[in-house]
C-alpha cells in the first residue's frame, strides 16, 4: 500500500505488547510518527504531559483492568485517545463520563478492521431479511488465540447487537480459544435442508493496527468533544438494498 504523504501525526502508544509493536512497525507507512512509548511502569507511576512528548493523539492497547484508568489519565492531560483494549464494554458509561468531565475526544471500537465494519452492516441486513422467512435458526461463532482474555469477544457482542436489531431477538454466541488465531467471526443461518454462513477472518493482526492508525489520524483532526466509534471514522458505510 502507498505510504500516506504529508505531515505525520504524532502518536503516543500506551501498551507495548503485540499490538503496540504492530502499531509501531506500521506507523511510518500510515502517516504517523511514534513519539512516546508508554507501558506498565510509566502508567503505574502516574502520567505527565512530558511523558506524551507533544503527542497529538494516543492509542491505548493494554488490559481490561487498566484501560479505563489509562484513558482517563490521557483525557485529563488533554490528549485525544483511541481505545483498542477490549473486555471492558460493560464499563462504557465510565468512559463516556470521563469524556464529558474533561471535555475531550475518545474513540473506541471492539474491532478496528475496516472489513469488520462492513461485515456488521452485512449481517444486520441478512438478519433483517431472515426475520421475514420462517425456519432459520441463527448462531454466532467466534474464534481467537488462546491468550485472549475476554469471551465472547467485543466484536462478537457487536455482531450480536446488529443481528438482534435485524432479527428482533437475541442469538447465542459460541467462543473458541485456540492457538494463535487473530480473529474469526461467523454468523450461521441454519434451516432444515440448507445453511447460510457469513464469515469474516482476520489473517494478520496488522489489520487491527491499520484501522487503529486510521482512527488516530481521524481523531487527531479538530473535532467536537465526544466519544466516537469506527462508524464515525468510516461513515457513510455503503448502503445495502
Amino acid at each position: 500500500m502507498t505510504p500516506i504523504v504529508g505531515q505525520p501525526v504524532r502518536v503516543a502508544l500506551v501498551g507495548m505488547g503485540r499490538m503496540g509493536r504492530a502499531l509501531e512497525a506500521l506507523a511510518p507507512e500510515r502517516g504517523c510518527e511514534i513519539v512516546a512509548r508508554l507501558d506498565t511502569v510509566e502508567m503505574a507511576r502516574g502520567l505527565s504531559a512530558a511523558d506524551l512528548c507533544e503527542a497529538e493523539v494516543a492509542i491505548e492497547f493494554t488490559t481490561p483492568a487498566s484501560a479505563l484508568a489509562n484513558t482517563a489519565a490521557l483525557l485529563a492531560l488533554g490528549c485525544p485517545v483511541v481505545v483498542g483494549t477490549t473486555g471492558w464494554n460493560h464499563d462504557l458509561p465510565v468512559l463516556e463520563a470521563a469524556v464529558r468531565r474533561h471535555g475531550g475526544r475518545a474513540l473506541w471500537s471492539p474491532n478496528f478492521s475496516v472489513g469488520v465494519q462492513l461485515f456488521l452492516a452485512i449481517v444486520e441486513d441478512a438478519a433483517r431479511r431472515a426475520r421475514e422467512v420462517a425456519g432459520f435458526d441463527v448462531h454466532i461463532v467466534e474464534t481467537h488465540h488462546a491468550a485472549k482474555m475476554d469471551a465472547p469477544s467485543g466484536t462478537a457482542m457487536a455482531i450480536g447487537e446488529r443481528v438482534e436489531d435485524g432479527l428482533g431477538r437475541t442469538v447465542p454466541v459460541s467462543s473458541i480459544r485456540v492457538g494463535s488465531v487473530p480473529g474469526t467471526h461467523e454468523v450461521l443461518l441454519d434451516a432444515a435442508f440448507e445453511q447460510i454462513s457469513l464469515r469474516h477472518e482476520a489473517r494478520d493482526r496488522r489489520v487491527f493496527a491499520d484501522g487503529a492508525l486510521t482512527a488516530a489520524r481521524w481523531l487527531a483532526a479538530p473535532r467536537p468533544p465526544a466519544l466516537y466509534t469506527m462508524r464515525d471514522v468510516l461513515a457513510p458505510m455503503p448502503s445495502l438494498p
